[in-house]
């Protein structure tokens, strides 16, 4: 090539290309700017795409003539489709790299796969995971250096094969989601926390046959005293695991002193002496849902309380056993609470939700539905200590009435929802929310009212 021109080289095309498609004819631009056939052309042209820019200012009739059967997507940069190749899920991104040779170089960009998302109940996983990580492993032999995110929520065809995979070959990995996949044991789960140091999330929601999360032994033995067993997770979610006991969670909360979220909804054997473990491990959780935990009872909750300033997120639905003495526990340890799930609690009562009131003035949402229990008095403590609500769930309270939801809507203006399905109140009573509450939702089952 003269001095006025430049070469530019790519990955091999093929990669992408049958062996045979190096004797294909191809065009390609000559130095001096007209097309020529790569079969007349030397070996190295199979193997390396050349751009070639002419001197600044020429333009040559070929090249306008090449430009104008272009697509128009042709036409643009390549930043401009990076750009536009970020925005699509795994496998579409999969297909862009099957267009052309242009499009393959682009599509596996390493920018581009931080994050991989696979979906469907008949998705071969292990493989998709085993052959997507292989080609991201070619420039950096064995690893996934730019790997962050895996989501495989739904994949059921997913199993251990599939996850020793991620855990050998994505160390950087920090967010890991494969809920609904019941094929996962803990076997597994022990590899990725071990060989993934730096992994935050993790999401085992309806994995029912995990049932701890530890270090694998061989990962123990590696750590120095001071640093201890430890995992980094922050973020953990066991909806669904039903096999999850009281000292599987002993071993969670010592291994995972990082918890600031944990979520343990329908794990249905834990029991009181399970959060003791967790109050004394985990000093820093923040949201905690147990709902229909139904051996969980008030116990459990002063065990929760001592979490004190930390805890913002509160769920115990559906746990009959809680009363006003679980609920009075949470109220005067943790006044920044802002979120309080205590539906199905049949024995809450006025009393309990006054402690709250003028315990927690920081309260946004309450939901108290199907507590027969709750009536107007304890709506209108509410409606005097904490005027910042904004999302409320009376749902089924058949004691409450007008009086409460006037009191309601006339000091808490900031109020969003209301849902009041299922209670006796009149719509003279949901006409004076919706003056006073402009910008309230109100869920109601009164056909009067509209």
């Amino acid at each position: 090539l003269d001095s006025s021109t430049r070469t530019l080289s790519t990955p091999s095309p093929g990669l992408i290309l049958p062996s045979k498609s190096s004797s294909l004819s191809s065009p390609v631009l000559s130095s001096n700017g007209h097309e020529t056939n790569s079969s007349s052309s030397s070996s190295a042209v199979a193997e390396t795409v050349a751009v070639i820019h002419p001197q600044p200012g020429t333009h040559t009739r070929s090249r306008q003539s090449k430009n104008h059967h272009l697509a128009p997507i042709d036409l643009l940069p390549d930043h401009t489709l990076l750009q536009i190749f970020s925005h699509l899920p795994t496998n579409q991104l999969c297909r862009c790299a099957r267009v052309c040779r242009r499009w393959y170089n682009l599509a596996w960009d390493p920018r581009l796969w931080s994050t991989i998302r696979l979906t469907g109940e008949l998705l071969h996983a292990d493989r998709a995971i085993r052959v997507l990580t292989h080609r991201l492993c070619q420039d950096t032999p064995n690893v996934c250096l730019t790997l962050e995110t895996v989501v495989v929520n739904g994949c059921k065809r997913l199993t251990d094969r599939g996850l020793h995979v991620v855990a050998q070959c994505c160390p950087e990995l920090r967010h890991l989601e494969v809920a609904g996949c019941y094929n996962i044991s803990n076997e597994a789960v022990f590899e990725v926390v071990s060989r993934c140091p730096n992994l935050e999330q993790l999401n085992l929601s309806g994995c029912s046959k995990v049932t701890c999360i530890s270090l694998t032994q061989e990962a123990s033995l590696q750590l120095s005293p001071l640093h201890g067993q430890q995992i980094s997770i922050h973020y953990l979610d066991m909806t669904d695991c039903f096999s999850l006991e009281d000292e599987g969670l002993r071993t969670i909360a010592s291994h995972c002193p990082r918890l600031t979220h944990l979520y343990l909804r329908r794990c249905t054997r834990l029991t009181d002496e399970a959060l003791r473990h967790l109050a004394l491990h985990c000093p820093s959780i923040r949201e905690l849902s147990l709902s229909d935990c139904r051996l969980v009872g008030d116990f459990g909750l002063r065990e929760v309380a001592r979490l004190e300033g930390c805890l913002r997120y509160l769920s115990v639905a559906h746990c009959t056993r809680i009363t006003d003495v679980g609920i009075r526990y949470v109220a005067r340890y943790c006044p920044r609470l802002r979120y309080l799930n205590a539906r199905g609690c049949e024995g809450l009562t006025d009393h309990g939700l006054g402690h709250l009131a003028r315990s927690c003035p920081k309260l946004k949402s309450l939901d108290v539905g199907k507590c027969p229990l709750v009536s107007d008095s304890g709506l209108e403590q509410l409606a005097m200590y904490c005027q910042g609500l904004r999302r409320v769930s009376l749902r089924a309270c058949e004691s409450v009435t007008g009086r409460g939801l006037r009191a309601l809507a006339a000091n808490c203006c900031e109020l969003q929802l209301l849902n009041v399905q299922d209670c006796e109140v009149s719509p003279e009573a949901l006409r004076f929310v919706r003056r006073h509450c402009r910008r309230c939702v109100i869920e109601h089952t009164n056909p009067a009212f509209y």
